[in-house]
This record gives structure tokens, C-alpha cells and sequence, in this order.
């Protein structure tokens, strides 16, 4: 007989908006799988912000909970809603339109790399590093860890 992990629940609610490097973005981490594969979290961007190119190693789910953002490949701008899959090696940019903030639930599998105009990798994101950024914020400000590790 295969033993079921049980279910696990973060409260969202309580839980702060973690800063995450250029001013303007802010994360509730969910989940991070415990072999380093990926991660799952809510994304929050102000009005404005620009995602750079990137490259995606491994699949990326997004949904659009509130706000809005403009594939800047396309045009095509995505609302509350909306849902985008990005396959393996998938390269885009995008920004938050709008006067409201742009609030997401992501889940990466592999890593995010960052390319310059020459398409060169300028730096990798792992679900590792992520994670590394969430434990440092708890401890600096007091805040239990919240998100599954599993």
C-alpha cells in the first residue's frame, strides 16, 4: 500500500510580500519542491515594472489573479484570468500595464535565465536561490517560514 503525503496549506493572507531584487516586485512563496526542480508562488509587480528577456529552462505556468501585463513580443496584454503556459527554452519580456499592480500565481519548473541584447545568459534564477531569498527575509525580519518544502 503507497502511503499519501498529507495536504499542505499556506495562508496567504498573513503572509508579507517578500521583496525580490529591483524595486517593484514582491513574492508569496507557496512552494518550493524539495529536489530543487522549481517553485510556486505569488508574483506581485507595480505599474511599470518591466520583466527583462529571459529564458525558461523548464515549463512556466502564469495566471493573471489581478491586474494586467503586455507580452512585449506580441502586444498581447493579459488580465485577471488569464493564463499563460511557457514551454521549455521559451525566451519572452513583459511588462505591468495599467495603474494597478499586477498579482500572479506562478509555478517554474527549472531555472529563469536573464539574456542580454546578444542573447548571452547574464544570470541564472534557481528555485534554490529563491528559496535562499525567502529563508534570509524570515530571519532578518522575524517572520516564520510559511511555504511548503516537500
Amino acid at each position: 500500500m503507497t502511503t499519501v503525503p498529507p495536504a499542505y496549506a499556506v495562508d496567504t493572507s498573513n503572509t508579507p510580500w517578500v521583496p525580490m531584487g529591483p524595486a517593484g516586485m514582491s513574492f508569496k512563496p507557496l512552494r518550493f519542491f524539495r529536489d530543487g526542480s522549481g517553485w510556486s508562488y505569488l508574483f506581485r509587480l507595480e505599474p511599470g515594472t518591466v520583466i527583462p528577456r529571459h529564458r525558461h529552462t523548464g515549463e512556466v505556468h502564469g495566471f493573471n489573479l489581478s491586474g494586467h501585463r503586455e507580452l512585449l513580443d506580441t502586444g498581447e496584454v493579459i488580465g485577471p484570468g488569464g493564463y499563460v503556459y511557457e514551454p521549455p527554452g521559451n525566451v519572452d519580456s513583459w511588462r505591468v500595464v495599467g495603474d494597478a499592480p499586477a498579482v500572479l500565481h506562478i509555478t517554474v519548473k527549472g531555472a529563469i535565465q536573464y539574456l542580454d541584447a546578444e542573447g548571452r545568459v547574464t544570470r541564472e534564477v534557481t528555485s534554490a536561490d529563491r528559496l535562499e531569498t525567502y529563508r534570509r527575509w524570515c530571519e532578518a525580519n522575524g517572520v516564520p517560514f510559511a511555504a511548503t518544502l516537500e
